[in-house]
């Protein structure tokens, strides 16, 4: 298979982002795994979309970077991962979609990352601290020639909630999307 196989099994551009291949490997596991897709095809269909996402995850900078790195890539990946992949595929495909749904291959492709929001929420409230401990100070200790701080105060503060708001509906969505995986 070539990369152009491997992205059109994913249904993906070439341009595709690593976000976007696992959501898209996601979805398409879940599509045809054969614990849920009774289909003849489901299974090899199953082992196709867990090699192209695996070539794809292992191989993304590679692709993008140059023809020579890409070649050697390719190479690589025929020589030892695609049979080694193969097998997995061919080892998730026989567990239920319940173990499978609880596999370190399925988990890698969650979009909602636990680490990404915690450090986006630690920054925004870094952000907020350092925003009104910098106003404290301009105000008790003003400087000739820098004007009215309430500006840069308001507009640093927006800042901040901007960032804390946006951490907050992403630290929702994977709280929701880790409860509906938990009831499944």
């Amino acid at each position: 298979m070539t990369v152009t196989d491997y992205y059109e099994i994913l249904g993906l551009s070439a341009s595709s982002s690593i976000d976007e291949i696992k959501k898209a490997y996601r979805s398409k596991a879940r599509l045809y795994h054969p614990d849920i897709n009774p289909a003849p095809d489901a299974k090899d269909r199953f082992i196709c979309i867990t090699e192209a996402y695996e070539f794809l995850i292992a191989n993304h900078e590679k692709i993008n970077s140059g023809d020579e790195a890409y070649q050697k890539a390719m190479e690589e990946w025929r020589k030892y991962r695609q049979h080694r992949s193969g097998q997995q595929a061919n080892a998730y495909a026989r567990a239920s979609y319940i173990r499978f749904r609880n596999s370190k291959q399925y988990k890698a492709g969650r979009v909602f990352d636990l680490a990404r929001i915690i450090f986006g929420l630690t920054i925004s409230v870094l952000i907020l601290i350092n925003t009104i401990l910098g106003f404290i100070v301009k105000v008790k200790y003003p400087e000739e020639g820098y004007g009215n701080p309430v500006i840069v105060f308001i507009l640093m503060i927006l800042l901040g909630f901007i960032f804390l708001t946006t951490s907050l509906i992403y630290l929702k969505a994977y709280l929701e999307e880790s409860r509906k995986h938990k009831k499944k």
